[in-house]
């Protein structure tokens, strides 16, 4: 039987940190208010030069290597983002797969917010599964900074650039293979967290850039709640239907959006602080690329052995959210 591995993962982390401090001096907050309600300390941001497309090379390309690979091994490219190069078209799974020198093999976008990596996931595992193809280069990104109002305390504070890559290979091996993937979503929620302007709702004209509409806009109190609930279900719905327990899982990596949030689903769900993954301090909410960023912290860190299992979840824009089993296969 054909299974899913995941061979590698790899992070792109932009030069420039933007700490809380930064933020006080352009915005009505302070680091101690950023600290208490958030954990977040830092952030980067890419530069003016780059766009998302630059972030997912520069984690693809280390992907591709640490997978023992080559471009031309790569079957297909698909990135989860929503800050993307161009509104529409082309796609900046087009973008990067030709600057990663990957000519004339599928690759498209998807716009699942903060649940992308784990649809990511989910696709792959299907491809793979299905016989299709034998190596996908998965890869979240996000340059956010370029979607922020900074004059909207309770966002701008929030967010930070980045970008997550991973080769998903076939292999034979359940030993090394993603176990299990949930995804869901409901759109009844839809406007908890939404980019306004700029689509064919809203189309761009100047009253939608005086409104300021092209940025990030959310409901936070609503949203913080509601993730909750639903993150803490999801993973005991994953857990109980392929027969774990917590203390079954080496590392619990959450999407990184809010301290608080983590340790209250964490707390829920009776994980030892020792397995929990937060990287949230360091680099904000990067979306996409949250939970890859993420695994590869642990991974640069060599805490991150072939074999170790996984659990992975998060909840995002959409509203959608989804959570992942899967043992990693690298090296």
């Amino acid at each position: 039987m054909i299974y899913a591995s995941m061979r590698s993962i790899a992070s792109y982390i932009p030069k420039q940190c933007i700490t809380n401090f930064d933020l006080e001096k352009i915005v009505d907050t302070s680091n101690e208010w950023i600290t208490k309600r958030t954990g977040i300390k830092t952030r980067y941001f890419a530069d003016k030069t780059q766009a998302t497309s630059d972030l997912a090379t520069y984690a693809g390309e280390l992907a591709i290597q640490r997978a023992g690979l080559r471009p031309s091994d790569i079957d297909l490219v698909i990135v989860a983002t929503l800050s993307p190069d161009f509104l529409g078209m082309p796609s900046t799974a087009c973008i990067a797969s030709h600057n990663l020198g990957i000519h004339n093999k599928p690759a498209f976008d998807i716009t699942t917010a903060c649940t992308g990596f784990i649809y990511l996931l989910s696709l792959a595992k299907a491809y793979i599964q299905a016989g299709m193809y034998e190596n996908i280069l998965i890869i979240g990104a996000e340059k956010i900074s370029s979607l922020l109002d900074f004059n909207d305390r309770s966002t701008c504070v929030l967010f930070g650039d980045g970008a997550g890559a991973s080769v998903i290979s076939a292999t034979s091996d359940q030993n090394e293979a993603i176990v299990d993937v949930h995804i869901s979503a409901n759109g009844q929620y839809s406007d908890f967290l939404v980019t306004p302007g700029c689509g064919s709702r809203n189309p761009a004209n100047q009253h939608v850039i005086d409104s300021n509409l092209q940025f990030i806009q959310m409901k936070g109190n609503e949203t913080f709640k509601l993730a909750v609930k639903t993150l803490a279900n999801d993973v005991d719905y994953i857990l109980k239907a392929n027969s774990m327990q917590p203390e079954d899982i080496k590392f619990f990596i959450p999407h990184q959006a809010n301290l608080r949030i983590i340790s209250a689903v964490g707390e829920m769900l009776d994980f030892h602080q020792d397995q929990i993954v937060v990287t949230v301090d360091q680099f904000g909410n990067t979306s996409a690329a949250s939970i890859p960023m993420a695994i590869n912290s642990v991974y640069e860190a060599q805490k991150l052995q072939k074999g170790d299992l996984l659990l992975l979840d998060a909840f995002g824009g959409g509203l959608t959210w989804g959570s992942a089993l899967l043992r990693f296969g690298g090296l």
